[in-house]
């Protein structure tokens, strides 16, 4: 049993044969989910080592624990303390070497539509292989001439192909608030226990955006002061409550019977979250009280006790925001996802109403699969007849994020005074990068409920 699981482990590593785990007792994993998991390990992996490259702490504790640090870092001509190893730039040329992997795939793979292809097996396949070239491509970026004018051109790369990404996840989202009313609405033309659902979840979702606006109200503004944050939230709550109403508008409802308050309402929470993440990352305001010390304003008292273990918060933030990063790049890439940036949707009548409606398998479900059994986790073959996601928008979408953990791991435009352990003071550019994104979504929103009245003589689908 152990000679099948390894020879299938290398055949795994070497040849074309899809990953599994050597425990028999593992549910059955499917091909395409096998190829996708691996891809994203790969990408974790980069990214913990670019979090290492910028922190001090780790770096303090190399240096006092490991013995001969400055003969080893001479001898790999990384420089006297390993300097070239650490800090902004390196993670620059780490996240260059993996952006450049995955836009390669991104070019080998585009118009793959048979799994039986040659460039589909080594899509799904030789993945130690794989782990040396990427390890190759990060590597080499630290032989790059010409540092200070290559570090200049890939900031604003970077910045650019992280602007996008988060695009791509807006856009993925009102894609998504339209779905789950169209999925639910048209469960309720059989049953109204869909009506009922429908309206408890507005309630919720409203409620809770009602219940964020008081909040931040509450715990981010004072009488004196904090003007940024008064006419911010005020702005944000406007929006919301504009969007509610056009959406429900006649002239709206004519054109788009299926346009509610539940994809309103999935905006306005979503809307609410960027404008208390916005003012959680704006730079503290401090004020002279009687006494002329300087007191922190407008932010929560609590939250000034929170900050004070940097390193707890730290590493719990950062493994949620990675965390979702990975998720948002793994959801984004399905086949409807993909046909959804291209304006493509589902209609209404081939909807079927469920709970979990998000969660539906790709591919056919009738599909005739090929099982695999190596002795180990059983590997279900579930691109027979042709692929279930597109191999060249995964990897697109992975070489996104990658620009974007490495501008969001430099702190953006603050990238010179940047430290993993402060990944969460506040800077301004990170402020106003999630107050456009905010006002972006609601733009993205209002125009997929204004454009059919824009252009009547144009068939719009959401």
């Amino acid at each position: 049993m152990s000679a099948r699981c390894c020879a299938g482990q290398l055949a795994c590593c070497c040849g074309t044969a899809a990953c599994s785990l050597c425990c028999k007792c593992c549910p059955k994993i499917k091909q395409s989910t096998s190829t996708r998991f691996m891809y994203a390990l790969y990408f974790i992996l980069v990214t913990i080592i670019c979090c290492v490259m910028m922190s001090t702490t780790v770096a303090n504790e190399m240096k006092t624990h490991i013995p001969f640090y400055k003969e080893m870092c001479k001898g790999i001509q990384a420089g006297e303390m390993c300097e070239k190893l650490v800090g902004y730039s390196a993670v620059y040329k780490v996240c260059f070497g993996m952006a450049c992997f995955f836009f390669l795939f991104f070019l080998f793979t585009i118009k793959i539509n048979n799994s039986k292809s040659c460039r589909a097996y080594i899509h799904n396949g030789f993945w130690l292989i794989k782990l040396i070239v990427l390890a190759a491509m990060c590597s080499g970026a630290f032989f790059i001439p010409d540092q200070d004018t290559f570090l200049n051109a890939w900031r604003y790369v970077g910045a650019a192909g992280g602007f996008l990404f988060i695009a791509i996840q807006l856009i993925l989202l009102v894609e998504f608030a339209h779905k789950w009313n169209k999925n639910w609405t048209a469960g309720a033309n059989h049953k109204q226990m869909w009506n009922g659902l429908l309206a408890l979840v507005t309630l919720i979702l409203y409620s809770i955006a009602v219940a964020a606006l008081v909040l931040m109200a509450l715990f981010y503004t004072r009488p004196e002061g904090c003007m940024y944050n008064k006419v911010l939230i005020g702005v944000n709550g406007g929006l919301c409550l504009f969007v509610s109403l056009v959406a429900i508008s006649p002239c709206v409802q004519n054109r788009q019977p299926h346009s509610g308050l539940l994809q309103s309402g999935v905006i306005s929470c979503y809307v609410m979250y960027l404008t208390f993440s916005a003012l959680s990352s704006k730079p503290p305001e401090t004020i002279l009280d009687e006494k002329n010390r300087n007191i922190t304003i407008c932010v929560p008292e609590f939250s000034q006790g929170l900050h004070r273990d940097e390193n707890l918060v730290t590493g719990l933030g950062t493994t949620i925001l990675f965390g979702c990063i990975l998720y948002s790049c793994l959801t984004s890439t399905t086949r409807a996802s993909s046909e959804a940036l291209k304006g493509i949707y589902a209609t209404a009548e081939t909807e079927v109403a469920r709970c979990c409606f998000c969660c539906v398998p790709d591919g056919d479900a009738d599909a005739e699969e090929h099982v695999e059994k190596r002795g180990g986790q059983t590997v279900v073959y579930d691109e027979k007849k042709g692929t279930v996601y597109s191999y060249a928008y995964f990897h697109f979408v992975f070489f996104l994020a990658s620009l974007y953990v490495m501008m969001t791991v430099t702190h953006w435009f603050h990238y010179e005074s940047a430290q993993i352990e402060k990944f969460f003071t506040g800077t301004w550019s990170i402020f106003w990068i999630k107050m456009v994104s905010c006002w972006f979504c609601v733009f993205l929103y209002l125009w997929t409920l204004i454009a059919p009245l824009c252009c009547p003589t144009r068939e719009f689908s959401v």
